[in-house]
């Protein structure tokens, strides 16, 4: 008997913890649905998205790199938030057969800032690739006072406060400015990364540190913010809550987040 499934795709994707994720969500539902692991390179992606799209069984995929720009051109539809970011980290089929993608980072980013006060404040946002970019766009709905975007890249900066409309000012990577945020949209800090050379002394009492790495957790910004006593936000937090964006869409359910905490134990095992 065939079995409704979804799936993560990428190339590597042995790492994922997305299948933990969704499984752990399916089985405390009782769904007879599945959500694995499946490598694509660069060169197999039309081919998996055609012979996707003839299954019956698929209920889509989470894309992570190096596919989330490259499969912009190979769906149907395109999520305002996804063409605005122009990567999409969610594909489902909708009426008729045709294949949406979406971009749930946005979600899950503010999901990770419920409870933080943003508008109106001053953010510092590190990066400007595609991670930044989903926090540009999240940004500009919560309607800060000000966005710094720190990068090595000052065009590159400059380039993302212009188009998302924020206001405020490009820097390089340094001691972070006078901030009541501080998101980090880098890689760097992740295991096999260079360190990321911002600190945080100048962040006033209050302050709040999200870092979206999760590998390793407990980074080396999120330490200094601890030590500092300010707020923290880790990269679980945003993980998980995209993830259950992309579950309403995959399964027609939503993920039982009252397990939070159960998933959270799990995933850092």
């Amino acid at each position: 008997m065939s079995r409704a499934y979804a799936e993560v795709i990428g190339d590597p994707i042995a790492h994922s913890k997305s299948p933990a994720i969704h499984n752990f969500w399916l089985g405390k539902l009782g769904i007879n649905a599945e959500y694995r692991c499946c490598h694509v390179g660069p060169d197999e992606l039309a081919g998996y998205v055609l012979e996707r799209r003839a299954d019956p069984d698929w209920r889509g995929c989470n894309v992570t790199i190096p596919h989330k720009q490259a499969v912009l051109t190979l769906l149907d539809s395109i999520a305002p938030d996804a063409r605005a970011i122009g990567a999409v980290n969610t594909v489902g089929p909708c009426e008729g057969g045709v294949l949406l993608g979406r971009n749930t980072d946005v979600e899950g980013i503010r999901r990770a800032l419920d409870g933080i006060e943003v508008r109106g404040q001053r953010a510092v946002l590190l990066g400007a690739g595609g991670a930044a970019r989903a926090a540009a766009f999240a940004l500009k709905q919560m309607q800060p006072a000000t966005v710094t975007v720190m990068n090595r890249s000052a065009a590159k900066a400059e380039q993302l406060l212009t188009e998302f409309q924020l206001d405020g000012i490009a820097l390089p990577l340094g001691p972070a400015p006078e901030a009541e945020l501080v998101i980090n949209a880098t890689s760097l800090g992740m295991g096999g990364q260079p360190p990321l050379p911002v600190t945080l002394e100048q962040l006033p009492a209050g302050a709040a540190v999200f870092d979206m790495v999760y590998a390793p957790l407990e980074t080396e910004l999120l330490r200094e913010a601890r030590r500092r006593r300010l707020r923290t936000i880790d990269g679980l937090t945003m993980l998980v809550g995209q993830a259950a964006a992309a579950f309403s869409t995959f399964f027609g359910a939503e993920p039982p987040r009252e397990h939070d905490a159960e998933l959270r134990a799990l995933l850092t095992a």
